[in-house]
């Protein structure tokens, strides 16, 4: 076939090398002038388990606890946009981590995005060894436990790492400070949990290394190209889209929209209106001061539901969670990412210049997790809504998309993401 596929992130990237792969015509269109520019761009780059990433699965990223636990849930901030349709995420989201915990056990979503994980890191991991590629990975993650509410919290999760075969050890406060040494020494710590197999990667580096290897499978790549308008096929008609500047529209056998963020103005002409929300988050990279003063592992900061990690010569801290895509830096946020940042891991950046500050938009589903699949309008498919989960599943994502659009028997059931489920 000969597919068209909207936006050059992670999650297109990795779909145009996928379906390249197996002979399919590929054309990429990107509105930036490279590929990712925009959510790929300073996230944390995690590559552990999706579950224990902070705000992947509702119930779990809050300070919400369970039955025997109680307290109050923690949730996004309200931002600029239509507060509506905020509230009404909000309340589908909190009904989902309500229905996890009444349940106390692994669900079927928490099992489906491990799944998505282990099999994208398969993926990762022989891509990176074919072409001989070093995106800054960083071998090993922890996930650092505040206290003994945090890890009854975390069970369910736990349960559903353990049912997928994923290797976790439970460390206690000084095991983990012996794995991290720089740890410091204000940090309250109740233990962690550690996974030697996960890590972390420079998502914008390994994105634009992937780029490589699909254009060597055949793909094509036109940047600086914006799809203003899409015709789904149907009646002996190709998908067709709409470039600016351009008169005639190009046509395709399929379209892939994979533009994040731009999505719903590309689908809402349509009729179709998706059932995810931008939660805007925060990443701040700065110059590694001293290689001793820095994490060993990729870090996951479960309290303060904060993602650090040295990547490379630089220190990513990633944090905070808003409604909607536009709108100012939240100051208090950002000083809570540099307060902990020193607190944590002291002495590990150069905090007065080189400085680099991203406010990136992750677009979200109510159930944590993505849209991925046939549309319903002919030729369009979506792989959409993936969430602070983007790096950790891109590559799976990518491969199900494959299997679907040559309807092949895949590793997972597509039901459980099918863009359709919340009718």
């Amino acid at each position: 076939m000969n597919i068209a596929i909207v936006g050059a992130g992670s999650i297109g990237v990795a779909t145009a090398h996928a379906l390249a792969q197996v002979g399919h015509e590929v054309t990429v269109y990107e509105r930036h002038g490279t590929v990712a520019e925009e959510a790929s761009f300073g996230h944390a780059g995690w590559l552990g388990p999706s579950l224990l990433q902070p705000w992947s699965v509702p119930g779990l990223s809050t300070t919400e606890r369970s039955p025997t636990l109680p307290g109050r849930q923690a949730l996004p901030r309200p931002g600029s946009g239509n507060l509506a349709a905020q509230l009404r995420w909000l309340w589908q989201w909190r009904q989902a981590g309500r229905r996890l915990r009444k349940a106390g056990e692994p669900t079927a979503t928490m099992a489906a995005l491990e799944t998505l994980t282990q099999r994208s890191q398969q993926f990762q991991q022989s891509l990176w060894r074919q072409w001989e590629l070093d995106p800054e990975y960083v071998s090993g993650s922890l996930v650092l436990l505040g206290s003994e509410a945090d890890h009854e919290q975390l069970k369910p999760a736990l349960a559903a790492l353990a049912e997928a075969g994923t290797r976790c050890e439970a460390l206690d406060a000084t095991q983990t400070r012996l794995r991290e040494p720089a740890l410091g020494e204000e940090t309250a710590l109740a233990g962690s949990l550690y996974f030697p197999q996960a890590g972390a990667a420079n998502g914008r580096l390994a994105t634009l290394m992937q780029r490589q290897a699909a254009q060597s499978a055949g793909a094509r790549f036109e940047t600086q190209r914006l799809v203003q308008r899409l015709q789904p096929g149907g009646a002996g008609r190709t998908a067709r889209l709409q470039l600016q500047g351009e008169d005639t529209p190009r046509s395709h056998d399929a379209i892939v929209v994979c533009a994040g963020a731009e999505a719903a103005n590309l689908l809402a002409p349509l009729s179709l209106r998706l059932p995810m929300i931008a939660l805007r988050g925060y990443g701040i990279s700065a110059p590694l001061r001293e290689q001793g003063y820095a994490p060993r592992h990729a870090i996951v900061d479960w309290s303060e539901q904060m993602t650090l990690v040295r990547l490379g010569q630089r220190m990513r801290v990633v944090a905070g969670a808003e409604l909607g895509s536009h709108g100012p830096m939240h100051e208090a946020t950002l000083q809570r990412m540099y307060h902990r940042l020193n607190m944590v891991f002291p002495g590990s950046a150069v905090l007065t210049s080189g400085v680099q500050i991203w406010h990136g938009t992750r677009m979200c589903t109510a159930d944590g997790l993505p849209l991925l699949g046939a549309s319903g309008l002919p030729g369009i498919w979506l792989n959409l809504g993936h969430g602070s989960c983007g790096a950790a599943i891109a590559q799976g994502c990518a491969s199900m998309l494959s299997d679907l659009m040559d309807n092949r028997t895949s590793f997972l059931d597509s039901a459980l993401l099918d863009p359709r489920r919340f009718g």
